[in-house]
């Protein structure tokens, strides 16, 4: 197993299979889905992959700003966040304990439509796509245990009575023509059990049974299999998966849908008879930070209003240069910009800047003048290394409209630091462990919007 902090640590990897890895992430890269809100236009103007760099003088891999893992060549290559990072190789339970928080982020994501089913996680498995495997196949064995998602589908057949719709062209030709009058050629709609849903599920179990190397995983994807077993073996896109829709009736398969939509958008494979040998599931870190405190916000503080991604400003009265904050909230009767920063600030006691850069205070008074806005609020991760939380004030003053602009910054704690400590366990249910922190990041944006420091 390889670990990787994003631009920490240089990994030697195989010198036989090292070219052979660059090209495999190179075609990931070329067929990602770039609409994705998780990846930006710089990042569609490159044709070579930006998920690892390759030191071809040393043989050695080192992070970029992706999150995730890859298996290959039987290698399986983790890609954690910066802010884990102690600068030592972590050990197994650690790795274990990184991926529940990233899960946990990504369960509050609005923009990743990340299934919410991470409070039935209660095993110590440390391989990130294994979770996946194993919340995705629990969920689905459960859900097709008690309901199976049915169809009406348009469906020919010869009867020897008429239902629904006769089919006159077929009967003159294939039946009357042929002495074989005393059957129909009828055109109908039936609640079936094989349509383009089951086929996907079906589809994507197979795919994950041979990834898994988890033997409960295994388990609930036989079943599925088993419960699916009438239903064709056909390839289905994310794209299809993505415009289905369901009536209330069914809204408990949206879960099954987005993750198989998370599976096949974010999941990139080699198929040798739909065999799954090589896969990787990979995500911009700093965009999952941005939408996991917007989700957070929207769905944990009532009293704030939250908007992501305000677009309808433009630094230049020509319209020119899109101006794109982060957040747009209302609170108490108050209009407040909140930008994300995905960085390490806070680390120097002795910086009088805090870690905090010139470029995005710069961007934080263009957001101020441009959306009349006096307030700006910056919101930093904390880090396992530093389990204090930092805050500073940085007032400027307009001249021109002689006002003043307060922007201040903080540390958000989105680290559960109880779970990395020797000997810890808990044996409930992953979400359970969050509860506490849940509780602290819901009090600390609170007070940065109150100013109650």
């Amino acid at each position: 197993m390889i670990n990787l902090f994003e631009y920490k640590n240089n990994v030697e990897f195989p010198d036989a299979h090292f070219d052979d890895l660059e090209v495999f992430l190179d075609d990931i890269w070329a067929k990602r889905e770039k609409s994705t809100y998780y990846f930006d236009e710089e990042d569609n103007r490159v044709e070579q992959q930006r998920f690892i760099q390759f030191l071809h003088k040393t043989k050695t891999l080192k992070s970029n700003k992706y999150v995730g893992v890859i298996h290959f060549e039987g290698k399986t290559i983790n890609l954690l966040p910066k802010i884990f990072y102690q600068g030592k190789d972590p050990q197994k339970h650690e790795v274990n304990v990184i991926n529940k928080h990233v899960l946990w982020w990504l369960s509050y994501c609005r923009k990743l439509k990340f299934p919410n089913y991470v409070s039935g996680l209660n095993s110590e498995k440390a391989d990130f796509f294994e979770i996946l495997i194993y919340l995705f196949s629990k969920y689905t064995r459960e859900l097709l245990n008690s309901s199976i998602y049915q169809k009406y589908n348009e469906v020919k057949a010869e009867l020897s009575f008429v239902k629904g719709r006769i089919d006159f062209n077929a009967y003159l030709r294939d039946n009357l023509s042929k002495a074989r009058n005393h059957k129909i050629s009828c055109e109908f709609d039936a609640f079936v059990m094989d349509n383009e849903f089951n086929r996907c599920v079906k589809f994507v179990s197979k795919l994950l049974l041979t990834a898994t190397k988890e033997s409960q995983s295994k388990r609930y994807l036989r079943d599925i299999l088993f419960i699916l077993d009438d239903v064709k073996d056909v390839n289905i896109s994310s794209d299809k998966m993505k415009r289905m829709s369901f009536n209330p009736m069914f809204s408990s398969f949206e879960t099954i849908r987005d993750y198989c939509v998370l599976f096949l958008d974010n999941s990139v494979s080699f198929n040798y008879k739909n065999d799954l040998k090589l896969f990787a599931f990979l995500l911009p870190i700093e965009y999952v930070f941005e939408d996991f405190i917007f989700g957070f916000i929207d769905k944990e503080i009532d009293s704030v209003k939250a908007k992501s991604q305000n677009t309808s400003t433009y630094l230049t009265n020509e319209n020119k240069f899109l101006l794109k904050p982060d957040l747009y909230l209302e609170f108490d009767d108050r209009k407040i910009i909140a930008d994300t920063k995905y960085k390490i600030a806070y680390t120097d006691d002795n910086d009088p800047k805090k870690g905090i850069s010139q470029t995005d205070l710069y961007q934080m008074l263009a957001y101020a003048v441009r959306f009349k806005i006096n307030e700006i609020v910056l919101y930093y991760p904390n880090m396992l290394i530093k389990p204090e939380t930092g805050r500073s004030e940085i007032n400027i003053t307009d001249e021109f409209a002689n006002e003043n602009i307060q922007i201040r910054a903080y540390q958000l704690p989105i680290i559960n630091f109880n779970m990395f400590k020797e000997g810890y366990s808990f044996s409930g249910l992953m979400a359970s462990q969050f509860e506490d922190l849940k509780a602290e990041l819901k009090n600390e944006i609170e007070n940065t919007l109150l100013k109650q420091y």
